[in-house]
């Protein structure tokens, strides 16, 4: 992965420290590692941002923020990629989700009727009997996923420093 395109999108360390959200944090904010675009930071922060994503919780953001304070990834990546469930898309994620864990823990589906159109009274209504498969299966899709995005990341950033080097030897051997 290119360093250049990744920085163009992500905010300075310097900015992140002057917001009075992350000033408390302190001296916590200032490791290295939190801020580098290496292989290591940056697929981790791709398993991390994308397995925090696929789970039904709130504040995913902090999450995500200790999560990578605590495996010194990077840090504006992992928080970043959990938007991938944001408003428009949370609805059919997160039903995805519930779908799997009704496969695999063998229930029924529970699906609301056809006169009444699904909204958060129906949710809270059926809560006691869909959260279990809903947190299997976000569990798994969220496990799988942030699997796939960190190995991903490994082999396109692998891919793209052998072409490099492959670039640069064909341009010195041309020399």
């Amino acid at each position: 992965m290119p360093r250049k395109f990744l920085r163009r999108y992500l905010p300075s360390a310097a900015s992140l420290r002057e917001h009075w959200l992350f000033r408390r944090l302190g001296h916590r904010l200032h490791h290295p590692r939190l801020w580098y675009l290496n292989r290591r930071s940056v697929s981790g922060a791709a398993g991390l941002g994308l397995f925090i994503a696929f789970l039904p919780l709130p504040f995913q953001m902090l999450l995500a923020a200790l999560g990578a304070l605590w495996l010194r990834v990077n840090l504006p990546l992992a928080v970043g990629l959990i938007f991938i469930t944001n408003p428009f898309t949370m609805g059919p994620v997160f039903y995805f989700c519930y779908k799997v864990g009704t496969w695999l823990l063998g229930a029924p589906t529970l699906t609301p009727t056809a006169a009444k159109v699904p909204g958060a009274d129906w949710l809270f209504g059926q809560i006691a009997v869909i959260w279990q498969p809903l947190m299997i299966g976000s569990l798994l899709v969220g496990s799988i996923s942030g699997l796939l995005g960190y190995w991903l990341v490994q082999l396109l950033w692998y891919r793209h420093v052998r072409q490099r080097r492959a670039a640069l030897f064909r341009s010195l051997a041309s020399r």
